[in-house]
């Protein structure tokens, strides 16, 4: 599978997946340690994919995202943005309010699969 195969599955198998460096327990930037905090604050389980352990996601996502830096933060298939939107979304709650129905979304669809 290619790189961007396998980024696309990543991102379709996730409801809720933060590409970021380092892992939620040991961020490797300033940047990740506030998406990982938001995300946490939302209380729902969330996927993550370490960058910098994949050389190949790290060069590639901001093709496939458009995006150029990291963290991002996918939602049921849609680039939400990094840490400066993130902390925008939840301070007017709308992150919550996503984080939410994406969590449930994703649970019901265990219970059915």
């Amino acid at each position: 599978m290619d790189v961007m195969e396998q980024i696309k599955e990543q991102i379709e198998s996730h409801a809720i997946l933060l590409y970021m460096k380092g892992s939620p327990k040991l961020p490797q930037c300033g940047f990740s340690s506030k998406a990982v905090q938001i995300l946490m604050a939302c209380g729902q389980q969330f996927a993550f994919v370490d960058i910098l352990a994949n050389p190949e996601i790290r060069a590639n996502l901001p093709k496939y995202a458009n995006w150029p830096t990291f963290p991002q933060l996918w939602v049921k298939g849609e680039l939400i943005g990094g840490s400066d939107i993130l902390i925008d979304m939840y301070n007017s709650g709308e992150l919550q309010t996503l984080i939410d129905e994406a969590a449930g979304a994703d649970k019901a669809e265990q219970k059915e699969g």
